[in-house]
This record gives structure tokens, sequence and C-alpha cells, in this order.
């Protein structure tokens, strides 16, 4: 079984049961909502007990358990850019908004990144007169960039110490 068929199966046990995405994050529990359904679509892990757990509730064999705690390949399926238009406009939103966030970034933090794996991330209604919107919310630990001199040659000091003798 590859992991695109089991996550068409969960998709399948969804339907038939009627279930929400909502009420099956609370059942399986332990990690965000997102990150629970990021991982029944097969984009994250489950830990053992959580996978035990969507194990018994969509009544999977051991090897179906096994394969929602195993590293999957991140956005696999998802192609670039995006065709589905939701996903298309969050595409655009980093396209058009992401080099502003990134000199934003830089100039509070420094030469680095955000990291999408110390990350948390929420989703929420906001309600308003013109149209329900949709809050996102992102949280990243901030990584700066390491500057190495090659193995045996190190320099020490810090980066911009490191960046002012180059």
């Amino acid at each position: 079984m590859k992991r695109s068929d089991l996550t068409e199966k969960i998709l399948d046990i969804k339907r038939e049961k009627e279930w929400s995405w909502s009420y099956i994050a609370g059942e399986i529990g332990g990690y965000s909502e997102i990150l629970i359904v990021s991982s029944l679509l097969g984009h994250m892990r489950l830990s053992k007990p959580q996978a035990a757990i969507a194990g018994k509730l969509f009544g999977l064999s051991k090897a179906e358990i096994a394969m929602l705690g195993e590293v999957p390949v991140r956005g696999a399926g998802v192609t670039m850019p995006p065709t589905d238009p939701l996903i298309y406009r969050l595409y655009e939103l980093v396209m058009i908004n992401g080099p502003a966030l990134k000199v934003l970034i830089e100039e509070q933090f420094g030469d680095g990144i955000m990291s999408a794996i110390d990350f948390d991330l929420e989703l929420s209604r906001v309600a308003s007169p013109k149209g329900d919107r949709v809050k996102i919310g992102m949280c990243g630990k901030f990584l700066p960039f390491k500057y190495a001199a090659p193995a045996g040659n190190a320099t020490g000091g810090n980066v911009e110490h490191q960046l002012e003798k180059a």
C-alpha cells in the first residue's frame, strides 16, 4: 500500500461516518487540529500513541498504523504552482507578500529564516458584517544563518565578526 492509498481510505471512512475534521482531531488529540489533519492527509506523521488511536478510530491494520508514524514525503502530490483555488491563493499570498515579509524579518531579526519545523499554525473564523473572514496565524522560531569556515580551519567568533573579516 502506498501512503496516498491510506489517505484515500481515511477520507472514504470519514465520508462514510460523516465525521468532521474537528471530531477526528479531538479523538486523536495531542497535536493541533492542523497537524493531525496534515498527518492524516499524508504530509506529517503521528506519534505512536496517536497512530494507535487513529488506527482504532478508522479500523486500520497494523501496517497502516505504522505508516501513519513514518516520516512522510511532505508536499507530495501538490502541483506547483498549485491548481486548487484556495491553495493557489495561499501561494499567491506568499508570492506577493513574501519579499516584504523577508526584508522585514531580516531587519528585525537579522540574516536567517523562520522555521517551518519549530512552528505553530492557527486557523480561526472571524465574524464580519461584510462576510466572515479567515484568520491564519503563523509563529515560527527564528533560525539565524551560520557562517562557518572549512573543517579544521574554524576562525571562531560571532557571525558579524566573521563577515567583517571576509
